[in-house]
């Protein structure tokens, strides 16, 4: 209220899986900013946005985004009777790359004309606040200069040019994110007049029966992302393919009549498998009391059934094989005295009345 407010120190470190990035983790004060802005704007932003925007929103997320593309293939092909085609886009570099000066004058515009609760003005002042806040300038960098290595220039905000380029890690940015894109998702609904369309954050498909049409498409979006977003589409990830052939989108490949499991999703299961393998080998065949509900979530977030905490994609698919030969064959004999498979392979639980030495 006595706008005093300042964002604090940002942690910086890099994550590898399932690719490389640049996190920026906010202060927990900031945190609680970030989710204050979130609360007063999200359902303005909800109102605006499309049906097929999937990524950070409330019954959205990874699962929608699958069913919906299943569904566009079938209606666009008249249930596979026909030809239809595939366009999938990328946007170069998206997070370090979105304008600031665009963000924050799509934010007050909607603050001017839709919020309709007390006190804009400090709204106004923490949007602004977080947007304008450079986290390279004041951040601990954990872990190891190294660890950056490999990392594209395009995808770090320590590259990222003034006044560009939002810290993946805070809640604001993933929200923001999507308003950024939100000028696009309606250019390519209502002035292309693309019916089966879907985005998750910066990874947008486009399906249509005209092969041409479709292709006709991508010079008029790459203008309207230069002209409006200050944006460039990714060129080496601008596909077109047949209905027939499928296509990989959200962790999946999706053909007629069946969606598999895509390859990444596979080998970042088998790669948490190795590394729970090493830490218990490390420690003698034991696992520390403090890090038996760690392994499982780790774990049940690759089996987890939906409707349960840790609903994960392979079980919302024919995967029982595949989840039955993962484990079987790779996860460590020593976890198998301490935890056990239940649900068809679906999810690992502790055994009970089992004493286990611990340390």
């Amino acid at each position: 209220m006595n706008r005093t407010y300042r964002v604090e120190t940002s942690i910086a470190f890099i994550v590898n899986h399932p690719v490389k990035r640049e996190i920026f983790a906010g202060d927990f004060r900031d945190r609680i900013v970030h989710h204050f802005i979130i609360n007063e704007l999200s359902q303005i932003f909800e109102n605006l946005f499309i049906h097929d925007s999937y990524s950070c929103r409330i019954g959205k997320g990874t699962k929608l985004g699958i069913e919906r593309m299943e569904w566009f293939i079938r209606a666009s092909s008249d249930n596979y009777q026909n030809e239809a085609w595939i366009l999938k886009l990328d946007i170069a570099g998206f997070f370090m790359s979105i304008d600031r000066h665009i963000l924050l004058s799509m934010i007050e515009h909607i603050i001017d004309t839709k919020y309709q609760w007390e006190d804009p003005e400090t709204l106004r002042f923490l949007v602004r606040s977080v947007i304008w806040n450079d986290p390279t300038k004041n951040c601990i960098i954990k872990w190891k200069p190294t660890d950056w290595q490999g990392l594209p220039r395009n995808k770090s905000l320590f590259y990222a040019p003034k006044d560009t380029g939002l810290p993946i890690g805070n809640l604001t940015s993933q929200i923001f994110a999507n308003l950024y894109l939100h000028p696009l998702d309606e250019f390519i609904k209502k002035d292309l007049k693309i019916r089966h369309y879907g985005r998750y954050v910066d990874d947008f498909v486009l399906i249509h029966s005209n092969r041409d049409f479709l292709l006709s498409c991508i010079e008029k979006i790459e203008n309207f992302l230069r002209t409006e977003l200050r944006l460039t589409l990714h060129p080496d990830k601008i596909t077109i393919c047949s209905v027939q052939d499928g296509f990989s989108f959200l962790g999946t490949y999706i053909k007629p009549n069946r969606t598999y499991i895509g390859n990444r999703t596979k080998w970042n299961f088998l790669t948490t498998i190795e590394g729970w393998n090493e830490k218990i080998r490390q420690n003698g065949g034991k696992l520390a009391l403090s890090e038996r509900d760690t392994f499982l979530s780790s774990i049940n977030s690759y089996l987890g059934p939906r409707g349960t905490v840790y609903a994960s994609i392979m079980k919302q698919f024919s995967t029982y094989r595949l989840r039955k030969k993962i484990l079987s064959q790779n996860l460590s004999a020593y976890f198998w005295n301490e935890f056990y498979i239940s649900s068809g392979y679906g999810k690992i639980a502790k055994k009970k009345n089992k004493k286990i030495a611990y340390f």
